[in-house]
């Protein structure tokens, strides 16, 4: 009967995981396709990018079904329930979190390192003229080389980097190796991918800082203001080609008489043709969006947007209190920067922590909630990126454009939203410290209380107090993510400073948010660079 709950139980955790997984995939294709250029579309760079960008999601979906499995071990009243009652079955389930995570921070390693940097610059090559197939390969391999050295030393490092004191100065040379290799096997390697994951979240914590704080604000304040009416921008626009036209025509009635221009006048009629060219192709776009059926439709949903973006707003305000909060309990109750400012449990009461508690009595709530800030995060992640585009300091790399991104810029999005899915699991920690520790576990106190009745002594009472850092090791376990998370005092002391950046950035983001005006409902279509074979993709 217990084996058979155990199935059962385990079953419910992992079909709503693979159910969210193909979600994932349908979602991923969409996605990729939606923003892809139809000219330079590779069958490969699709694919890399697809898998990416699944890999990113599905690791960030298996943060809440891991704390759904550590929380499904006990009944409300903080008992084990009988499959759990082992704990070498529980063993087993923990081992079966951990080997997910394993694979899954295997496969960004490989992804990050190896699989879209050599399709990166393949396709980079390609672009080089009189370079073949063989030479566009072995110049790939050339770099990604580089790119597999900087993960080897990275594991390297995590592996023989001890977490325990090492042997006394008196131990042989044999001695102080064995131990580094026992070191490294009774941790079953968990040292090495942490450091290596950790390394890569630095990283990744500064794309949060710069794409997510700033998509946090502009999205939900970009549905709230709407686009621009097209009718206005049409007329507008019809307006500007008749003025550029008119200054035009001035310029070459200089040159009537036979007198050439001047070489500025010549230059301002270059840029004139140029801004022409780039007006008249927004006329033919705005066109087709006032034609389309899109515009209308979401000319309707405008309360439904409008209600939306107040509940993003909320949410974000929300995040960002519970963050501040997080941080301050840190600063007032941790140790310091040698212990990176680690705290088990929470000291001052946080909204969002207080109110994942509050959901636990009806399930699946609590989960349904975690799962949901799990993704706002990402799609905020890709708003962000999505309106700022990819930047290396002040130089713009790429834009990220409806049918019109190559597919580098593809491959960099993908790297980059690797790169905050593994920061992402530290935010939620943020967040919400002690539900992503132990999620809704609960264990029994034992108290012995003096008897009422005629016979003397003392009677055993038993009280239930949610799971934190004073409950029994046996009686609490722990999510594997946290494991993860705080396997290096250094990087969780990084992580601190992080979330201090990462809400100045959101409230930076908020101001200039508030400050634009309304997007062009052909945002992103028109530009300068583009050539007019391009728009052949929206006329048919």
């Amino acid at each position: 009967m217990a084996a058979q709950s155990f199935l059962s139980e385990s079953l419910l955790g992992w079909s709503i995981f693979t159910f969210i997984l193909l979600v994932i995939l349908a979602f991923c294709w969409v996605y990729i396709r939606k923003f892809q250029s139809r000219q330079e579309s590779e069958v490969v760079s699709t694919i890399t990018a697809i898998c990416a960008l699944a890999i990113a999601l599905i690791t960030s979906a298996l943060l809440p079904v891991d704390i759904f499995l550590v929380s499904f071990m006990k009944y409300p009243n903080g008992t084990y329930k009988e499959w759990a009652a082992n704990n070498e079955t529980r063993g087993q389930i923990e081992d079966t979190v951990l080997y997910g995570y394993y694979t899954l921070y295997s496969f960004i390693l490989f992804c990050v390192f190896l699989w879209i940097p050599f399709v990166y610059f393949y396709y980079e090559e390609r672009d080089d003229d009189n370079v073949n197939k063989c030479s566009q390969v072995k110049n790939a391999l050339k770099y990604t080389i580089g790119f597999a050295i900087v993960c080897v030393v990275l594991l390297l490092i995590g592996a023989f980097v001890p977490l325990e004191a090492p042997p006394g100065q008196n131990s042989t040379q044999w001695e102080k190796v064995q131990y580094l290799f026992e070191e490294l096997g009774s941790s079953h390697g968990l040292p090495a991918l942490s450091f290596s994951i950790s390394s890569l979240t630095l990283i990744g914590m500064l794309a949060v800082i710069t794409y997510t704080a700033y998509g946090m604000s502009v999205l939900p304040l970009n549905l709230i203001k709407g686009t621009r009416s097209v009718v206005y921008e049409r007329l507008e626009n019809t307006e500007d080609i008749d003025d550029v036209e008119h200054q035009i025509e001035k310029l070459k009635s200089k040159c009537n008489d036979g007198r050439p221009l001047s070489s500025r006048d010549r230059h301002n009629l270059q840029e004139l043709e140029g801004k022409l060219q780039v007006l008249r192709r927004k006329g033919r776009h705005l066109e087709i969006a006032e034609r389309n059926c899109c515009t209308k439709v979401g000319s309707a949903l405008r309360p439904f947007k409008i209600l939306l973006g107040i509940f993003f707003i909320l949410v974000a305000l929300l995040f960002t209190v519970a963050l501040f909060i997080s941080n301050l309990d840190k600063a007032l109750h941790s140790a310091g920067i040698s212990s990176g400012f680690i705290i088990f449990g929470t000291n001052l009461t946080n909204p969002l922590n207080e109110l994942l508690l509050a959901l636990q009595p009806v399930f699946p709530l609590d989960y349904i909630l975690i799962t949901v800030i799990t993704m706002y995060f990402v799609v905020t992640s890709m708003a962000g990126i999505r309106n700022m585009g990819i930047w290396f300091f002040w130089i713009r790399l790429y834009k990220i454009r409806p049918k019109k991104t190559r597919p580098q810029a593809l491959l960099f999005l993908c790297m980059i939203l690797l790169l905050i899915v593994l920061h992402t699991s530290y935010m939620i920690y943020s967040l919400a410290p002690q539900y992503v520790m132990y999620g809704s576990q609960k264990y029994l106190v034992q108290s012995q209380m003096p008897s009422a009745g005629p016979t003397s002594g003392n009677a055993t009472l038993g009280t239930t107090r949610i799971c934190d850092a004073e409950a029994p090791e046996d009686q609490c376990t722990v999510t594997r993510s946290y494991l993860f998370l705080h396997k290096f005092w250094f990087f969780s002391t990084i992580y601190y400073f992080g979330n201090w950046a990462f809400i100045g950035a959101f409230l930076i983001g908020l101001v200039v948010s508030c400050c634009r005006g309304k997007k062009s409902v052909i945002e992103g279509e028109v530009e300068a660079d583009d050539s007019d074979l391009s728009d052949d993709e929206y006329v048919h």
